[in-house]
């Protein structure tokens, strides 16, 4: 990524609206330097519109243009290009005085995987020109995009840093699934996205799964509570918990547990 900086004039960061603290890698800002950037705050539609609200002005407070974007829906993807070359108004008047009137912006799109860059380089190209697909660690090694309207995408891969010294970001990331399943232990996973989820909107239990959640319960209560109420039983009436984690899991990414931000500003730095 470094070495590539020096190619692109500006850097769009795409991020996870439900975590946008988390789904940021923490070398971020000394990797970009004082290259002009953007951030998007993506899978919005998923994200508590407040929660994402403050979060766009927190970015505007340190001088970063922010944006809630869903390319699922393709909410404000019109306003991601016209974003980057007004914060580089100042350069391309710079080129057209030089008569380089028609040189392309060079964009290079960063974040961790599974955030949605693939999907935000194809409903800018109008096409399926990165490959997508809702598992983290698919794009495997970058690509340039050539846009009609004289900009150039170049798509970095995402990559997660080594070590996380937060368990609560390790946490976070394996909510969402920017971290491998097979590696998780679903059941605690999901133990531990209860915790959180009686903090951030302990009413989606209610909600989804008609269940009430009392101080007295622990979070493998909550669990049996779903996998009973779903009907998730084996021999001798158990309770599949680890199907309950599963659906537990999968319904928050998809947004059926509804708009859930698990991340404030404040809360997370």
């Amino acid at each position: 990524m470094t070495d590539s900086l020096r190619l692109v004039d500006a850097v769009i960061e795409v991020t996870d609206a439900r975590i946008p603290y988390s789904s940021r890698n923490p070398e971020m800002d000394k990797l970009v330097g004082r290259k002009p950037r953007i951030v998007l705050l993506n899978k919005s539609d998923a994200a508590n519109e407040t929660a994402t609200s403050r979060w766009i002005d927190y970015y505007k407070r340190q001088g970063i243009p922010a944006i809630a974007t869903d390319c699922r829906s393709g909410k404000n993807i019109n306003r991601v290009i016209p974003l980057v070359k007004e914060v580089l108004k100042d350069e391309i008047a710079k080129w057209a005085a030089k008569g380089m009137v028609g040189r392309p912006v060079r964009i290079m799109i960063v974040g961790i995987p599974n955030v949605g860059k693939s999907s935000l380089i194809n409903r800018l190209a109008g096409s399926k020109r990165a490959k997508v697909e809702d598992r983290p660690g698919v794009t495997r090694g970058k690509q340039w995009v050539t846009l009609a309207n004289d900009v150039e995408l170049l798509d970095m891969p995402g990559v997660l840093w080594p070590k996380f010294e937060d368990q609560d970001v390790g946490l976070s990331l394996a909510f969402t699934g920017a971290v491998k399943d097979d590696i998780m232990d679903m059941e605690s996973l999901a133990c531990f996205f209860i915790k959180k989820l009686r903090i951030v909107s302990c009413d989606a239990f209610k909600e989804r799964y008609d269940i009430e959640v009392s101080d007295e319960d622990t979070d493998y209560d909550v669990l049996e509570m779903i996998g009973k109420r779903r009907g998730f039983l084996i021999s001798g009436g158990e309770i599949n918990t680890e199907r309950a984690a599963i659906i537990l899991i999968d319904e928050f990414r998809s947004g059926k547990l509804g708009r859930i931000s698990l991340e404030l500003p404040e809360a997370s730095r």
